[in-house]
């Protein structure tokens, strides 16, 4: 179990979400290994390096006081934990001369919240038991059903999403989960989780559902070293997501969210559909009052990378928008990488970007799935049942089945008839089998003559000639080295022994295997560049931003004389020599965001990048999966750069996992001269990037420079790998007079 120094060095690097530091806490607080006392001094300490967000700091001060009075109240041995406890708005908190927080628990009020950890209950019913996982709007528990303990019931347990804390005072989360107990009620099916009740116990809201033992696709997908699985293999999972999405849409529903991580695959081999949490009905008329009420997609419950384009560019719902989410997680489950390498529908569609065939699939197989990624409604493929119909070739070939036994004895006969016409062909007059194909089946040769040896011989060969020249070997004309048909079998091989020996031509050596250590001393030596290399077979795709003055047409250049590459796909930004000194600092920071899948994301309005004087500067950012911090720049073409965020416009800079927001949208920056070829940069880091707030604008050297230095400092103390960036290129203009 977690010492407390742990799960708060987890949680202020990025390992841990708000919620799993809650769930966590209670096991540290409990461990044994040490008393009220030294987890005061280790909380202090740790405040003291890295400082906790107020209402946790407090929260965890709290705890451990709880956990002291527990053990004066039973003489020193009692280590019970009280972990549901009243936590005080940061504006009231009671702080004495020492800096210890009040232990007397603060008046009701609207400023109180509560949070719900490992051993709590719920309800004087619901005891939660194991953190099972964090998703966009709730934490997900194991939970023991106290009833159905006592009903001596084998399967006591269930599994129950509490609602997030920061979306409780959202008041459409409350209705988002009421709406999704109601609808996964409806959508009863082998292949969907089953809902059993929404609840509440005081501010705590929470939904109760089966438990499932397993473990999630997106698991399997990240497995190191996953490359997919062959299609006999994944037809079972895919017939199950198919199943439950089909079983949905017939209802009227669209999951709206489909995505690995929302196909569970449970240790009895079923494959279950969880969280419709924002589904959303079509073609329902009696529901059309209910959706202009609380439309469940406004709380940004998307996941770019699996989303159709229509959903990111908020049309209405439609079965075809699960039916792209499908293709994405089909082609990844088949080949171990997403079909556009994690990026969002309109980036592939903008960047014209065509997936490649999987060498497992056959035609039918193939077109099937490249209709589910298409990037248009009206030529996507128009229903699942309509997909699985055409990619399962077992189905296919299981309703074929009785026509191919019908057909077999008719086969049989054709196989005998052109036995015989190969024979008459083979007979006195006609050209023989090449006498180094009769020398190796001499045992097959007929001592009445080489007209029947040759029948025989042409029905266990499946390559023979249709046109009755036996196996062509070399191209060479079949009476150059054919035996004479009427010698016995002695005086072929004596034919065949004094004819010209022809040899069929050695197969090329396997061209060696493409790997990025292959590829990585190629990339090293391409100078002032960000790049992002992917691999499928022999193919090398290439994303990122190279130097002008080197060039894109020198880079493939480059890329196609690496052993092991066939092709080179280019989707690479060339960049004027005075970027070199950004991407000099963050090019490694880039090139992590997108190996891990672009984890963090930076988008321009429009998004040509194109900006008239006088414009607005408006990005979209969307930021991991783990409490960070944003810093935005903008390196204009002076040499000076622009803190956008944090600045004295925009001081608050922390953010949730997975958060997306949109800035400058109230006017609040906007483009002036000089013009030209600019850059934004976005930045995430797990602690505050600098100590003190920078001036809004400084010389672009001094920045870096100071930023070099820091980064490698968080880097050695937090991780590289909590450190991501991008980049979005913009081109600025005069506005025409």
């Amino acid at each position: 179990m977690a010492s407390l120094a742990r799960v708060i060095h987890d949680f202020q690097s990025g390992e841990l979400s708000r919620d799993e530091f809650v769930a966590q806490l209670d096991g540290a607080l409990t461990s044994g290994e040490a008393g009220p006392t030294q987890l005061l001094d280790t909380l202090g300490a740790a405040h003291q390096q890295t400082p906790l967000p107020e209402d946790l700091y407090l929260e965890v001060r709290r705890r451990i006081e709880l956990l002291r009075m527990s053990n004066v109240a039973a003489g020193g041995d009692e280590t019970g934990l009280q972990t549901t406890v009243e936590l005080p708005s940061v504006g009231s908190s009671s702080v004495g001369s020492a800096g210890a927080a009040s232990t007397s628990p603060p008046p009701s009020g609207a400023g109180q919240d509560t949070i719900k950890g490992i051993g709590d209950t719920l309800n004087n019913r619901f005891v939660l038991e194991e953190c099972l996982g964090v998703g966009g709007m709730g934490t997900v528990y194991k939970a023991l059903d106290l009833r159905k303990l006592e009903a001596s019931d084998r399967k006591p347990y269930v599994a129950i999403k509490v609602l997030n804390v920061q979306f409780r005072g959202n008041p459409n989360s409350l209705v988002a989960l009421q709406r999704e107990a109601r609808k996964a009620q409806v959508l009863a099916h082998r292949n969907i989780i089953t809902v059993y009740d929404f609840d509440r116990d005081g501010p705590i809201v929470y939904l109760t559902m089966e438990y499932l033992s397993g473990k999630p696709l997106s698991q399997l997908l990240r497995t190191p070293g996953y490359q997919g699985m062959p299609v006999r293999a994944a037809l079972p999972i895919v017939r199950g997501m198919c199943a439950a999405l089909a079983y949905a849409h017939e209802r009227g529903f669209v999951h709206c969210d489909f995505k690995p991580a929302n196909v569970f695959l449970t240790t009895n081999a079923e494959v279950k559909v969880i969280d419709f949490g924002i589904a959303r009905v079509f073609q329902r008329p009696e529901e059309e009052s209910d959706a202009t009420v609380f439309d469940p997609g406004s709380l940004g419950a998307l996941t770019p990378a699996y989303a159709s384009p229509e959903m990111i560019e908020h049309r209405e719902p439609d079965p075809r928008d699960d039916i792209y989410a499908l293709g994405c997680i089909t082609y990844e489950l088949l080949t171990g990488h997403h079909p556009f390498d994690r990026l969002s529908a309109t980036q592939a569609r903008n960047a014209d970007f065509k997936p490649q065939r999987p060498a497992n699939l056959d035609a039918r197989q193939w077109r099937a799935l490249r209709s589910a990624l298409s990037f248009d409604r009206a030529t996507r493929m128009p229903s699942v049942a309509r997909f699985i119909a055409e990619f399962d070739n077992e189905a296919r070939a299981e309703k074929s089945g009785t026509l191919a036994k019908a057909g077999l004895a008719s086969f049989a006969l054709v196989c005998a008839a052109a036995v015989g016409v190969f024979a008459f062909r083979a007979g006195p007059g006609r050209q023989a089998a090449p006498a180094n194909v009769a020398a190796t089946r001499s045992d097959q040769v007929d001592r009445a003559g080489g007209a029947s040896a040759l029948a025989a011989n042409s029905n266990a060969n499946p390559t023979a000639n249709p046109n009755g020249g036996g196996t062509s070997v070399a191209n060479e004309p079949a009476s150059s080295i054919a035996a004479p048909p009427t010698t016995s079998a002695a005086a072929s091989i004596a034919a065949a022994s004094a004819a010209p020996s022809v040899t069929a031509s050695a197969p090329a050596a396997p061209k060696p295997a493409l790997t990025l250590a292959a590829v990585a001393p190629a990339l090293a030596q391409v100078p002032c560049s960000a790049l992002s290399p992917a691999l499928h077979d022999h193919a090398l795709t290439l994303r990122g931003f190279v130097s002008q003055r080197y060039g894109v047409t020198h880079l493939k250049d480059t890329l196609a004389a690496v052993p092991g590459v066939e092709t080179v796909s280019l989707d690479v930004q060339p960049l004027a020599d005075d970027k070199c000194d950004i991407v000099k600092v963050l090019a490694p920071y880039w090139v992590h965001n997108w190996q891990a899948g672009r984890i963090a994301s930076l988008h321009v309005r429009p998004s040509s990048g194109l900006l008239s004087e006088g414009d607005a500067l408006v990005v979209d950012l969307s930021t991991p999966g783990f409490d960070s911090y944003v810093t935005v720049d903008y390196f204009q073409l002076d040499g000076s750069v622009v803190h956008v965020v944090p600045s004295p416009r925009m001081k608050d800079n922390q953010a949730p996992p997975n958060y997306s927001a949109t800035i400058g949208s109230g006017g609040d920056w906007t483009v002036a001269k000089p013009f030209g070829a600019e850059m934004l940069v976005l930045l995430i880091t797990p602690v505050q990037l600098f100590d003190a707030m920078r001036p809004e604008s400084e010389p672009r050297a001094d920045y870096l420079h100071a930023l070099d230095a820091r980064l490698a400092q968080i880097g050695g103390k937090y991780g590289a790998a909590h450190i991501v960036a991008d980049f979005a290129p913009i081109t600025t203009k005069p506005r025409a007079r």
